[in-house]
């Protein structure tokens, strides 16, 4: 498994690079199908990431959110990729930083390993379930984890583009919330794994490919990623698209 973790982590790098030289180069917009927004570091970023996954493993299927859209869908099996080559689209069209690529291996339903990049950070975060999680940047490899929900109340990561949803001050009506984040993109995962926040509730719409590799990340530092019924995601359901959800450290 920490060699599959290798070539995902390798791969997140590449495409992370590929992403960060068409920003600096420029970029137009397009709308798919279904009217989000896709450029070509996104095409770019999956070219890398399928072509180096299906190199390495020829047996195990790649799910890809671009190759979905375009109508070519891989059969699944009991073991395979799931990868968003950059999610938070809107984010990277608009200029800002929180972006990032994912790649998530699953194995019976389960998101088992991840590795997600934040290309404007200059970082990458890893984790195998089971067996611990790791953040990569400029100062190395260090292992990352959960916090313990602070006295002062907790840390809230929350989706920009449901800043102001009801649903969403409903549920953080019966909390102690010292702060709340909007941003977008698996950036709130990230953020809830290596212990700088505490809970991150998605009340909108989500795909697979957004979820896997960083549910899989959270959960190896300690956290967990449930549904409103209390369970964890799970992956390979028709549509591809999840549930609302509760990303979350350590508290009562």
């Amino acid at each position: 498994m920490r060699g599959m973790l290798r070539v995902a982590v390798d791969l997140v790098a590449a495409a992370s690079a590929e992403i960060n030289a068409i920003r600096r180069a420029g970029f137009s917009v397009e709308r798919k199908e279904d009217l989000t927004p896709v450029t070509a570091a996104d095409l770019a970023a999956e070219r890398i990431i399928v072509q180096g996954l299906r190199a390495h493993f020829p047996d195990i299927a790649v799910i890809a959110e671009e190759e979905v859209a375009e109508g070519r869908v891989t059969a699944p099996g009991r073991v395979f990729w799931l990868v968003d080559p950059l999610d938070g689209t809107r984010e990277f069209a608009a200029g800002r930083d929180e972006f990032a690529v994912n790649i998530g291996l699953v194995v019976d339903g389960v998101a088992v390993l991840g590795a997600v990049g934040t290309p404007a950070f200059g970082a990458i975060y890893a984790g195998i379930v089971g067996v611990g999680a790791w953040k990569h940047d400029a100062a190395g490899e260090r292992a990352i984890a959960v916090r313990a929900a602070p006295a002062e109340g907790l840390h809230v990561m929350a989706s920009r583009h449901y800043e102001h949803d009801p649903k969403l001050a409903a549920l953080l009506a019966g909390l102690r919330v010292a702060a709340v984040t909007n941003i977008g993109s698996a950036v709130k995962f990230c953020r809830v794994a290596e212990g700088v926040a505490d809970y991150y509730p998605r009340l909108g719409r989500t795909m697979e490919w957004d979820t896997a590799a960083p549910q899989a990340v959270v959960e190896a530092a300690g956290g967990s990623v449930l549904n409103f019924a209390g369970d964890p995601l799970r992956y390979g359901k028709g549509g591809w698209e999840n549930p609302d959800f509760i990303c979350r450290g350590l508290f009562a």
